[in-house]
């Protein structure tokens, strides 16, 4: 059976790709989209910044065709900006509308928004009731488990939501406490689906980094779908790998480094496409390592590589790297 959220079909189990400050940005999206990936979402975006125009904030709602289904998420602590913000975001033409209960940075969580809001089940109803009435899109929520260990309320979180017509939610397998340290615990992710009250769709997110354990925490914790965030960052690979190993149970063989090469240039040039020649190539710099993590002795040309500025030395180099690698094997974790 296919998984669906309002009119959106995800097919049978979808893979999404996590929204991340700093990474889920239309070039990221991009490759991770042919990589695979089923839906997307931008990084959040903060309510207050959307109301005051803010250029940071506005740049956030960029959205493509080849991007869709994609879920514009936003963030606030004050109910009427987070409903004047969906307002706002609804005109950007997204394919869903999303609320972020899960963000555990001071910044935000001590503000009153992201996860702070799981301190406050009542005013998050209320938040989430004032979005769902301002837009005509499906409205979905990603959170957490709960505060710390002494407030896993995330039961009732879904079912309050869901009860003011939320129509999906990614649940985060830690406390906002543990920020993104320790293990994530999908064991109450696995109740929830289980609550035969919930009928929404239920998908996990944290830890997810191989197909081996996505195909097993299919099984063990019966969700819906799998949120993948970290793991795809320098391998939008992770999708389509996770994809054929559910459908196969094969492994299939990593990206070649000629696929690397393709897929850094490839985000290096959406990334000028979109933000102009400077910004792109400063934002790409955080990108370079994670292409080419495990390649030995690596560190000289991600030096280079981070300094540069000129485009066609960054191609030069590029070149340089897949010719001089050619025979090389990729040795895990050494970056």
């Amino acid at each position: 059976m296919s998984v669906k959220i309002g009119n959106i079909d995800l097919g049978e189990f979808p893979l999404l790709l996590a929204p991340m400050e700093d990474v889920s940005d239309p070039p990221f999206r991009y490759v991770c989209k042919k990589g695979g990936a089923d839906m997307m979402y931008t990084e959040f975006i903060s309510s207050e910044g959307l109301i005051r125009d803010a250029a940071k904030s506005k740049k956030k709602l960029d959205i493509f065709e080849y991007e869709r289904p994609i879920g514009i998420q936003i963030f606030g602590s004050d109910i009427e900006s987070m409903r004047e913000a969906t307002e706002i975001a609804t005109l950007a033409s997204p394919d869903l509308m999303d609320i972020n209960y899960g963000c555990p940075v001071k910044n935000v969580a001590c503000r009153g928004a992201g996860a702070s809001l799981l301190q406050d089940i009542d005013k998050m109803v209320k938040m989430t009731e004032a979005v769902v009435k301002a837009t005509h899109l499906p409205v979905t929520v990603k959170t957490r488990l709960g505060w710390d260990d002494n407030t896993k309320n995330v039961e009732e979180v879904a079912e309050r939501l869901q009860d003011i017509g939320i129509q999906a939610l990614t649940i985060h397998g830690r406390t906002r406490a543990q920020l993104y340290k320790g293990e994530a615990d999908w064991t109450l992710i696995r109740e929830i689906k289980r609550n035969p009250r919930v009928k929404i769709p239920i998908f996990g997110n944290g830890d997810v980094d191989s197909p081996q354990k996505a195909a097993a925490w299919r099984q063990e914790y019966e969700v819906d779908g799998i949120m993948i965030g970290r793991a795809a960052i320098g391998y939008p690979w992770i999708f389509r790998e996770v994809k054929h190993f559910m459908q196969t149970g094969e492994i299939l063989d990593g990206p070649t480094l000629k696929e690397r090469v393709i897929a850094c240039k490839t985000h290096l040039e959406k990334s000028i496409e979109w933000k102009g020649p400077k910004v792109g190539v400063f934002e790409m710099r955080r990108h370079y390592a994670n292409y080419f993590k495990g390649l030995p002795d690596f560190k000289s040309y991600r030096m280079q590589l981070v300094k540069e500025e000129d485009i066609p030395t960054i191609y030069e180099l590029l070149a340089e790297i897949e010719h001089k690698y050619a025979q090389a094997e990729f040795i895990p974790d050494l970056a």
